[in-house]
């Protein structure tokens, strides 16, 4: 009688922990789901890289470049969000800024007021020396898109390229790629601009050139790359991630180069993790980001 009755309160209090562990467990679910919709999604962080060459003169030694990418805005990225992100970047008091596509989410609903909020918004990021733009596949449907980055003091560098000098004779050069999901001419086809200026020069060109793309993982198929700096967005670096695993889901176009740094021959190619969310309003042990680079003498 006494070995039935320790069995049942054996039993008892094992059904006990299998309760309490389900509740702790759901409520951890719904903590975590929490986070990840109203707290993750709303913060910003800066990450700071340092970019030595030998091909960096005096005159852009310290030469600041921002990265801004993934926004989309009209999801969870409005006009309060703008502001804050503005008024960070214009803290670092760049050189130039450049904006690697999905401006606008695919889902918003753009009006006139809409787009004409975007390039005020956009208008009040201060760069020293410019501000260059490309498309990404969720700005391709909007043909608002180039009024906006005109109406805001960027250039539009979609298959394009422009000189950038600072303070002397050397000039850089930077160019753009649209995204690469829509269209059938290939990236080597769209880069043909910048490289056959580059291709001009016997001396006296470019010392240093830089690629802004959407799409990461077409770099391997640009034939002849010229570049020694290549920054891209479009993986949100995951933006679910898991610990100790990574990225759960990454979208085409962005499974080999997800977030981070990546050396590629003589190229240093950088993928940003982004700022907005797509898909699902969700970013998880996934800050939104935008990147700061700063261009060295070796």
């Amino acid at each position: 009688m006494a070995k039935s009755r320790v069995q049942r309160k054996q039993k008892e209090k094992k059904k006990n922990f299998v309760i309490k562990f389900f509740i702790f467990l759901i409520i951890l679910i719904c903590l975590t789901i929490a986070y990840a919709y109203f707290i993750e999604p709303k913060m910003l962080t800066a990450k700071d890289y340092l970019i030595k060459n030998e091909k960096i003169t005096k005159n852009f030694n310290g030469f600041k470049i921002i990265q801004i990418s993934d926004i989309h805005y009209g999801r969870m990225f409005e006009k309060k969000e703008m502001q804050k992100l503005v008024k960070k970047i214009n803290e670092y008091k760049p050189d130039i800024v450049v904006l690697t596509g999905d401006l606008i989410d695919r889902d918003t609903n753009m009006t006139k007021d809409l787009a004409n909020e975007i390039a005020t918004e956009l208008s009040k990021i201060e760069a020293g020396v410019g501000k260059y733009a490309i498309t990404g596949n969720h700005d391709y449907k909007f043909d608002e898109w180039d009024s906006i980055i005109k109406g805001s003091g960027f250039s539009n560098l979609n298959n394009n390229y422009e000189t950038i000098y600072n303070g002397g004779y050397e000039h850089m050069v930077i160019a753009g790629i649209s995204t690469m999901q829509f269209d059938d001419d290939t990236i080597t086809e769209r880069a043909k601009n910048v490289t056959d200026y580059i291709n001009s020069f016997d001396k006296d060109g470019p010392i240093y050139k830089i690629l802004i793309m959407h799409e990461p993982d077409y770099i391997d198929k640009l034939e002849n790359n010229k570049f020694d700096l290549i920054l891209a967005g479009h993986t949100h670096g995951g933006q679910i991630r898991a610990p100790f695993y990574g990225a759960i889901v990454l979208p085409p176009d962005g499974k080999k180069y997800k977030n981070g740094h990546y050396n590629i021959e003589n190229s240093d190619l950088y993928v940003s993790t982004g700022i907005g969310v797509s898909n699902v309003n969700f970013r998880l042990f996934n800050t939104p980001s935008f990147n700061v680079y700063r261009l060295l003498e070796k």
